[in-house]
This record gives C-alpha cells, sequence and structure tokens, in this order.
C-alpha cells in the first residue's frame, strides 16, 4: 500500500523586508503569505479531491493559520502536533541575519558552515530538533487504526521539512541547508511499505 504524505511550508509571515530568524516567536502571516496557501489549496484540493486525509500543523500561527486555509477545501480541522514547530534559535530569535554576522560573525560563521555540528547559542540543536520532529512524523505515519491509511499533509516550517527531507533521503544533516523550502513549498513523499520515495521538493504553486 502506498501512502503519501504533502509537506508543507507556511506562507509569507508579516515582517519588515528584512530576512530574520523567527523560530519559536509567533508571526502570523502577512496577505501575500495568506495568498500563497490558498494556491497551494487549490492544487491540493484538485489533486486530492477524492482522497482520505489527515491534515497535520505545528501550533505555531503561521503555520496553523496556513493548515486551517488548506483544511477548510477538505472540511476538514488540522491537527495541532506540538513537535513540529520550528526550531528555537535561542538568542537569535527576532535577529535579521545582518545583525546576527555583525554581533556574533564567529557563531554565525561556524552554524552557517555546519549546522549540525554547532548550535545558535542558547537554542535548540539540530539532533535536538531531527529527534522530536521524526518521533512525531513516526506516530502521524503510523495511525492506531490500521484500517484508516489516509494520505498525509502536514503543514510546518523551513528547518523543520529540510530535516525531514534529510532524514528521508539519507542525506547527512550537516547538508540541510542545501535543500531549499520558499514559502507555500509542497514537498511529495511516497511511501511504499513505509520505504520514503521523495517525488517533489519545493514544488511552487504560485502560478496554480
Amino acid at each position: 500500500m502506498v501512502k503519501t504524505l504533502y509537506l508543507i511550508r507556511h506562507g509569507a509571515t508579516l515582517n519588515d523586508g528584512v530576512k530574520r530568524y523567527k523560530g519559536s516567536i509567533d508571526v502570523p502571516l502577512s496577505e501575500e503569505g495568506i495568498e500563497q496557501i490558498k494556491k497551494v489549496s487549490l492544487y491540493l484540493g484538485q489533486r486530492l479531491k477524492d482522497q482520505k486525509l489527515v491534515v497535520y500543523s505545528s501550533p505555531l500561527s503561521r503555520a496553523l493559520r496556513s493548515a486551517e486555509i488548506i483544511s477548510q477545501v477538505f472540511n476538514l480541522k488540522p491537527v495541532i502536533v506540538p513537535e513540529l514547530r520550528e526550531r528555537n534559535f535561542g538568542i537569535w530569535e527576532g535577529m535579521s541575519f545582518d545583525e546576527i554576522k555583525e554581533r556574533y560573525p564567529e557563531e554565525f560563521s561556524l552554524w552557517a558552515s555546519n549546522p549540525l555540528r554547532y548550535s545558535p547559542p542558547q537554542g535548540e540543536s539540530t539532533i535536538e530538533v531531527r529527534d522530536r520532529v521524526m518521533k512525531a512524523l513516526k506516530w502521524i505515519l503510523q495511525p492506531s487504526d490500521s484500517s484508516f491509511q489516509p494520505d498525509i499533509i502536514v503543514v510546518a516550517h523551513g528547518g523543520v521539512n529540510r530535516i525531514i527531507l534529510c532524514e528521508l533521503l539519507g542525506v547527512p544533516l550537516e547538508n540541510i541547508f542545501r535543500i531549499e523550502q520558499e514559502h507555500g513549498a509542497i514537498n511529495i513523499i511516497e511511501f511504499h511499505d513505509n520505504y520514503p520515495v521523495v517525488k517533489l521538493i519545493n514544488g511552487d504553486c504560485t502560478t496554480y
């Protein structure tokens, strides 16, 4: 039996036009982000209109609102999974990339060169994030009711999605930044008797 996972990154968030580490800060979707996710929902609605589905989401509002928009197409409610939240970036949370480079140049360089070995000061390590995220994914993929085997939509974050994709592909976690995850990105993974086959990474629905 083939089970398909649709792994989605939330839409764009309210910001000042500067790239920042938002991490565990609860930042809402922007109007642009809402429109991005509406296009994702149209695509999924057409592709999955006759499928049994369950939608899971990170508890952070940017992901949960995205999951709610998608779920409305299928008359579902998203299941909140706390372990799908984005990484806690410690003292870097809310700071722009330029601010971090200026104030913590050595730490930022080490983190960018090897995010497995180095972590944001006072933040979660990549291993800590992997452990909680993959435990949650295992639970999501193995429902208690063996007679109900739906396809799955998971709405999470760039960092969370990169770790899931690395783990499923067997890519060393040092290389998480080699996988792009744009806002509203769709990743499609088929599980053939629990063997993952990645069909799409960072799919774009903005022109749908």
